[in-house]
């Protein structure tokens, strides 16, 4: 299914089962594809599921603008009142957790009844004088200088810690190598546009003013998001949130921990 955001882009997302409403708000470079291990569970304890492919992800179109935190939150907010839903449960995964950090701060919580942040890029990234845990800017530019220079082999060399393989996970080659194909499939000029807008946005007095029930998600052996810099920051921002952290997870969490995060999700959610 598709629909038109304000700029005339077409976005592709998915709608599965009845009841309650469940978005899932995909990680940068991954389509609505990586939900394959939750969508089904959920469907099949009476929730209804939805899934968005961001611009210049999957089916999605690959326009020339809005690669932006504010653009892509507002594509995000589109989707909810094109479906005119309410009581919805926002998870989001990655870069779609910090998206569902910009939503509510900037369209409100009247849509949505409690949110979900696994693995997420929050609450900001970059190293600056407020900000000492950060990560410094020379270290993020060699990253985007090897996304620049080859980047399905920057994909590569860090497929197996994503899932933190050295850790225990059961995760087996061909799901590796199919993660590497969908992020290779992703626009390559969305890619590089929405690393600079994760890696600058300041989410801290968003996380702040965020009043409904929230779970905090995240591995401490995340390599793509630091579990110091991210998750434990995040669980000390939002006023009561539940913290949720796994000792032998990586990013990846959603497929290599599936069972556990299945059941802290729906736990969460039935709360």
């Amino acid at each position: 299914m598709f629909f038109e955001t304000a700029d005339g882009t077409r976005l592709a997302y998915e709608d599965y089962g009845q009841g309650r409403p469940i978005v899932f708000v995909s990680s940068c470079m991954l389509s609505t594809d990586m939900w394959e291990y939750q969508i089904p569970f959920f469907v099949e304890r009476g929730y209804r599921c939805i899934a968005l492919d961001r611009r210049g992800h999957g089916r999605s179109d690959r326009p020339s603008g809005g690669y932006d935190m504010d653009t892509t939150t507002d594509d995000l907010a589109a989707l909810i009142e094109h479906l005119d839903l309410r009581d919805a449960i926002l998870v989001g995964h990655s870069m779609g957790g910090a998206e569902v950090a910009r939503y509510l701060a900037r369209h409100g919580e009247e849509r949505v009844d409690r949110a979900v942040f696994i693995s997420a890029m929050l609450p900001f990234l970059k190293l600056t004088d407020d900000n000492p845990s950060g990560v410094p800017e020379a270290l993020f530019d060699t990253m985007i200088a090897r996304i620049r220079s080859d980047r399905p082999k920057w994909l590569s060399d860090q497929a197996q810690v994503f899932f933190a393989t050295h850790l225990g996970p059961a995760v087996s080659p061909a799901l590796i190598d199919w993660m590497i194909r969908e992020c290779e499939a992703t626009s390559p000029w969305a890619v590089l546009h929405f690393q600079q807008a994760i890696f600058h946005a300041d989410h801290r007095a968003e996380l702040r003013g965020i009043t409904i029930p929230t779970l905090v998600v995240h591995g401490a052996a995340d390599f793509s998001a630091p579990v110091d810099v991210t998750g434990r920051r995040t669980a000390e921002l939002i006023p009561g949130t539940v913290y949720k952290e796994y000792p032998t997870a990586g990013h990846g969490i959603f497929v290599s921990h599936q069972d556990e995060l299945n059941t802290d999700l729906l736990e969460f959610i039935k709360s």
